[in-house]
């Protein structure tokens, strides 16, 4: 089954038959040809091995699957791509982003200036989108504070999350209260439960200023990997609403423990690679279909292996077998026939004097 049917595929196809149609124009020709000195190539019974007789229509097809396979590679692009692919056939970059007001707070990025933890938060998500295959990633993304909220699903947007992301107040949508990444979890849960088996990465975003525990529960079988990446200061506290806010280590190690995932403290760094190239998050395969350039590469083998092989076999195998013993048997007996060449005696001849 062919994934795409496309006027590329009937141009090549046209290709292939008139291809086909010339070959055998010239393969009929040259039969008319052969006809004439059949006796003298195959013997008295002026007709090749049986094998043989299947060598034209071989040549034939051989040729158009080569041509066919060689327009449908010529025309195929390589950078043109489906920009609204299927999502249950992609990858997904689950993220549950803590949005309360000490994600505000100015401490956290590698420099000396320091940066808002939601808005480096956005910088360390966008390193980590920036080294994925967007064409197959779709990414969702939960916002929680005192409740959750589902912000994006199946987005390939990068300039939509940066900009989510880019210290927008986000909080103020929210009723005032306690910090609940729980009700966060809780929503990624239940948008990923419905999505193919070990197709998701979670990743939550927080600093850990939370008063109440997380207990997540057992992970959707479509959630394959879990980050936790903490931002903000984890050494020194800034005092927000009468409390000292500062990134919780122990709370967000524990968090990924329980995630069954790894805890990350981006407050200085981005994400290392070696992270994401452990991600075993796999894309399914919604058919077993092949592509266009899969189709091409192999119709041009297979053309290119007949019309390669057939002129060599001819060769090697192209008679009858019985011709090609008694050609074989009087090369021999001419080689035993022909007389050996006596040896010279040397002659010595003596110098000086006359007999």
């Amino acid at each position: 089954m062919v994934t795409e049917a496309t006027p590329d595929l009937l141009v090549a196809i046209l290709a292939g038959a008139l291809a086909a149609l010339v070959v055998a124009a010239a393969e009929w020709r040259h039969a008319r040809r052969v006809s004439r000195v059949a006796r003298l190539a195959f013997g008295p019974g002026g007709r090749p091995a049986a094998w043989a007789r299947l060598a034209p229509a071989a040549r034939v097809a051989g040729m158009g699957l080569a041509t066919f396979g060689a327009v449908v590679l010529l025309r195929f692009d390589p950078i043109e791509v489906d920009t609204e692919p299927n999502p249950r056939a992609s990858r997904q970059l689950l993220v549950v982003l803590d949005v309360s007001p000490s994600m505000n707070l100015a401490d956290a990025g590698p420099g000396e200036e320091k940066t808002m933890r939601g808005v480096w938060a956005g910088r360390v998500l966008r390193g980590i989108l920036d080294r994925l295959d967007m064409q197959d990633t779709r990414v969702g993304m939960i916002a929680c504070y005192t409740k959750a909220v589902p912000m994006l699903r199946d987005s390939t947007d990068k300039e939509l999350i940066a900009n989510l992301m880019d210290g927008l107040p986000l909080y103020t949508a929210f009723t005032p209260g306690e910090t609940d990444l729980q009700a966060g979890l809780d929503a990624a849960y239940e948008m990923a439960m419905p999505w193919p088996r070990r197709s998701t990465t979670l990743v939550v975003i927080t600093d850990g200023d939370l008063s109440t525990p997380v207990s997540p529960g057992p992970r959707p079988a479509s959630i394959a990997d879990a980050i936790v990446i903490g931002v903000g200061d984890p050494n020194r506290a800034t005092t927000i609403s009468g409390h000292a806010s500062r990134q919780d280590q122990w709370t967000l190690k524990s968090l990924a423990a329980r995630l069954g995932g790894i805890y990350h403290q981006g407050n200085t760094r981005h994400l290392p690679r070696e992270i994401l190239d452990g991600l075993t998050m796999i894309a399914p395969r919604v058919a077993d279909a092949i592509g266009m350039r899969e189709l091409g590469l192999f119709a041009f083998a297979i053309g290119a292996s007949m019309l390669g092989l057939v002129g060599p076999l001819l060769v090697r195998f192209g008679t009858p077998r019985a011709l090609r013993r008694s050609a074989q048997n009087a090369a021999a007996n001419a080689a035993a026939a022909v007389p050996s060449v006596p040896s010279v005696p040397s002659v010595a001849i003596a110098s000086g004097g006359s007999s």
